[in-house]
């Protein structure tokens, strides 16, 4: 923010301008997985350990580089009988193992999660949906909210009887919208349906000019 010399304070004209850019996101992450049980912890870590595999085999023949592929969750819980009152009796061991993938070419999405579901996926957390040009986006929205508060102030100025001087202060307010959430689900049978919708960016700057004679 610029510096505004005292005696220019009551000379100002300051006012929000404001734009968005709307856009289909080009970019998902998805937290995929497989939950197996056993009837102790290495029945069911290996149980597990194997459909993963397969799960993670048939995310990779869809494309997705192991860079994109991350475990985002690994747990071992044992598991209890919930209706036998007394000591709790223990009924197996349960094992999740989660991925988060990142797939930089949304049109297969939907592929994906229908080849990861066919090799054993079983759970699914959520799906994000991102914009990879996100920055020259904002840049361009930015832009437009500068504009938008010129043209605001020329109002005022004018309505006022003054004229528009130079810019003596910006400030960009709130922040980029977050990337779309998905709700999460179990997966299950047949084709997993997906709309990504538009994500919409938003800027928002507020302007003060100096107003002349």
């Amino acid at each position: 923010m610029l510096p505004v010399p005292a005696q220019a304070l009551d000379k100002l004209v300051t006012v929000t301008g404001q734009a968005t850019v709307s856009v289909a996101p080009d970019v998902a992450e998805i937290r995929i997985g497989v939950t197996s049980h056993g009837k102790n912890a290495r029945e069911a870590s290996e149980a597990n350990a194997k459909q993963m595999t397969a799960v993670m085999a048939a995310i990779k023949d869809r494309g997705i580089s192991e860079r994109d592929m991350q475990t985002s969750r690994l747990s071992l819980q044992p598991q209890y009988d919930p209706n036998k009152a007394g000591p709790a009796r223990l009924l197996g061991f349960q094992v999740t193992n989660q991925l988060t993938v990142k797939i930089r070419d949304i049109d297969k999405l939907p592929s994906i999660l229908d080849h990861a579901i066919a090799a054993g996926a079983n759970e699914m957390s959520g799906i994000e949906f991102e914009v990879s040009g996100e920055s020259k986006l904002l840049d361009q929205a930015r832009d437009a909210a500068i504009a938008d508060a010129r043209r605001k102030a020329e109002l005022y100025a004018k309505a006022a009887g003054a004229t528009l001087g130079r810019v003596v202060a910006i400030t960009e307010e709130g922040a980029p919208s977050p990337p779309r959430p998905f709700a999460g689900m179990r997966a299950g049978a047949g084709a997993v349906p997906v709309a990504p919708g538009e994500q919409t960016l938003r800027a928002v700057v507020t302007v003060s000019y100096e107003l002349g004679p």
